[in-house]
């Protein structure tokens, strides 16, 4: 009895230990499991996006003030730069106090919410749920970059007749009540994303949204003065190609930082991007070349950077090979677009913004609809995403969606705003003021000796 019992207590000793081992063993699997699948910084990324985050605003300052200064008369050259300024200055105060927040804080189908107005929340190890292994503070920065040379983008459409107190008035009402709700759509849990439409890096939100303001802006104000008739040839085009080497740099941030991490598809967007702007400008420039006998510096650049506005929103989820096509198709229909249909409508959209990023941003989104493989927008926890190409056609009709939905809103708010402005002060400068040169008329200064 006494070595039964003995048995008896040994063994359910042990079931216990079994029991108690058991347990400890699943509660190490699942904290294992929940370190694994919370949010961590990553370093690699972290230091990934401050570089794309930097080669981006460089894209605005210097690049687009370099690359919009060449392309105007020299007594317009300070007041172009200064808008570019002006910009960068005004949106990253609105967008720290109040942008960012409605943009990409909370998941509301239409605007966010105001938690992180003034950046309250935010603190030095806060994680985004849009961007898991960076700062939070760091993903606002980044985003804040492209709202950024978004408003400054629509600055060269209205180049040498807008008054610059109306510009800045403008740029603060455009991006909170255009631009916010058309990022927070596509990019911060809104309707256009939720739906399916894809926007890498800007095709909806920064280049075809800047394309249709500025030409309704270019359409309010009217033609500058000796349009058509005055010679209007750019001061200084050597300053315009080293804008354009500065975007084209920068546009590795935009395009490679879009993917935030560092990890395969972000060198793929930068491959493909670089290969777009390539095959953009040759595309211009033979064009030009068959059209006047000769390339023309302009051509070259103005192609370039249509490769790279066109190749934005399909960046991320294309194969290399494809950015030399959508490079192609971008060269000869922005080309077309700043040629025969700007001389067909007579709009004078001082710096070709609709007809490069306007038609590229709307290209672009098309052929990502079109060229969208699976392989590289893959993720370990999400299937990719096939286009049109792939067997999957609706994703052209989403794509269609989302440029429909830009185009209404980007250009009836925009024209709204404009006339609101318009009641309250001039949006152009005088005859007088607009032959003596913006430089002198807005600024009092000017870059003679």
């Amino acid at each position: 009895m006494t070595t039964t019992a003995s048995r008896r207590m040994a063994g359910g000793a042990a079931m216990l230990a079994l029991f108690i081992a058991t347990i400890d063993a699943t509660t190490a699997l699942a904290q294992t499991t929940t370190k694994i699948d919370a949010p961590k910084i990553d370093a690699a990324d972290t230091a990934w996006m401050i570089t794309a985050t930097a080669l981006v605003l460089m894209m605005t300052l210097p690049g687009l003030a370099l690359f919009y200064s060449g392309m105007v008369r020299k007594k317009h050259v300070l007041a172009t730069m200064a808008q570019s300024l002006g910009a960068a200055a005004l949106v990253t105060v609105l967008w720290a106090v109040v942008g960012y927040s409605l943009a990409f804080h909370g998941d509301g189908a239409v605007l966010g919410t105001l938690g992180r107005a003034f950046l309250s929340g935010i603190g030095i190890d806060s994680i985004s749920p849009l961007a898991k292994t960076i700062p939070e503070s760091l993903f606002m920065l980044y985003q804040m970059t492209f709202a950024i040379i978004t408003v400054a983008l629509v600055g060269g459409s209205v180049a040498d007749r807008m008054r610059f107190s109306a510009f800045m008035w403008f740029s603060a009402l455009w991006l909170l009540v255009v631009y916010v709700p058309l990022a927070h759509w596509v990019w911060g849990g809104g309707f256009l994303g939720a739906a399916g439409v894809l926007d890498f890096a800007g095709g909806l939100v920064v280049h075809l949204n800047a394309g249709i303001a500025g030409l309704v802006a270019c359409l309010v104000l009217g033609s500058r003065r000796g349009y058509g008739s005055e010679n209007l040839a750019p001061y200084d085009l050597s300053m315009a190609v080293i804008g354009t080497g500065l975007l084209w740099v920068g546009w590795f941030g935009f395009n490679g930082g879009s993917a935030l991490s560092a990890g395969p598809r972000a060198v793929m967007a930068i491959t493909s991007t670089h290969l777009a702007a390539s095959a953009g400008a040759l595309t211009w420039i033979a064009l030009e070349w068959l059209a006047r006998g000769k390339p023309s510096v302009l051509g070259m650049i103005s192609g370039a950077v249509a490769g790279l506005g066109t190749i934005t929103p399909a960046s991320g989820y294309v194969m290399p090979m494809h950015g030399i096509i959508i490079g192609v198709v971008a060269g000869a229909v922005c080309y077309f677009a700043c040629t025969w249909l700007k001389q067909k409508l007579r709009y004078d959209d001082s710096l070709d913004v609709f007809g490069v990023h306007g038609i590229g941003g709307l290209t672009g989104t098309l052929l990502a609809g079109v060229f969208a493989t699976a392989a590289v927008s893959a993720a370990p926890d999400t299937p990719g995403i096939s286009g049109l190409l792939e067997g999957n056609p609706h994703q052209l009709v989403l794509q269609l969606y989302g440029i429909g939905v830009t185009l209404l809103w980007s250009g009836v708010a925009t024209f709204v705003l404009l006339k609101v402005i318009q009641f309250f002060l001039p949006l152009r400068v005088t005859n007088d003021q607009e032959q003596q040169g913006l430089d002198i008329t807005q600024h009092g200064e000017s870059i003679h000796t």
